[in-house]
């Protein structure tokens, strides 16, 4: 095994009010191990918030899985996060990839020392004036309104410890537009096993959609499910029709494992 390690010594960062340095957890690392026919290879690396786009889409170019993305810390500043990858394929090729996720990050932080407080690009008023008809149309579920959002929900069906449950104990897709039909914001949540994981995110990060966090809400479920948790601005058309391209893309997933499954 081969692992390979990178501290984040390039921006300061308190937590609690305490500078950390870091060793004491601020490190990016990727490690490589031999398999039948190549190599396999699993990371974490530190992202701010501004990194973590560029990162996932290098990590995306270059054929790495993103397998997490959470914090590690709270009362820090500035926020740090994690974002876990990994991959199969020959070492040349996953070496390459690790090292366009850091040169993306290195990228980033060439243009601006400290990191970034909001995305780019206007912001939505929150006025609340959100065509409901047009995002069901292009989505392809009803919708609710309340306080000017409008607010898609799809629930799915599984188990916990045995029991059947569904959307309203938690196993649920949902996105929320907010503002104008001229410029609004997406929020929302993406429920996914195993198989679909990858479809979702790359699905979204074509459509501008950034990943603000993938990880695990439960334990014990039957599947194992995964969640990601987004944002995005644009025209209500423009985030409606991603949304859309993402789920498309996971039926996409899912018939293809059930079809691997059936073999």
């Amino acid at each position: 095994m081969v692992r390979i390690g990178l501290a984040r010594d390039d921006v300061k960062v308190t937590v609690d009010g305490m500078p950390l340095k870091p060793f004491a957890g601020l490190g990016s690392w990727a490690a490589f191990t031999k398999i039948p026919h190549g190599a396999m290879v699993m990371g974490d690396t530190v992202v701010f918030q501004d990194e973590v786009t560029p990162a996932m889409d290098a990590a995306f170019a270059k054929g790495l899985e993103v397998t997490a993305l959470h914090n590690h810390f709270f009362f820090d500043k500035p926020k740090v996060y994690f974002m876990h990858i990994g991959g199969r394929g020959k070492p040349e090729a996953l070496a390459k990839g690790v090292k366009a996720v850091w040169d993306a990050i290195k990228i980033v932080r060439s243009k601006t020392a400290q990191p970034a407080k909001r995305f780019p690009g206007k912001r939505p008023d929150g006025a609340g004036t959100i065509s409901k008809s047009k995002v069901e149309r292009i989505v392809g579920h009803e919708a609710q309104t309340k306080a000017g959002v409008v607010k898609i929900s799809i629930g799915r069906e599984g188990k916990m410890h045995g029991v059947p449950i569904g959307g309203a104990m938690g196993l649920g897709t949902w996105a929320a537009f907010s503002g104008s039909d001229d410029l609004a914001a997406v929020d929302g949540d993406f429920i996914m096993t195993a198989s679909e994981v990858q479809s979702v995110l790359k699905a979204l990060r074509k459509h501008e959609i950034h990943i603000v966090a993938l990880h695990n809400h439960m334990i014990g479920e039957e599947p194992v499910f995964y969640f990601t948790h987004y944002w995005g601005k644009g025209t209500a058309e423009e985030l409606a029709t991603a949304i859309r391209a993402a789920l498309d893309a996971q039926q996409a997933a899912k018939d293809a494992h059930s079809h691997e499954e059936a073999r």
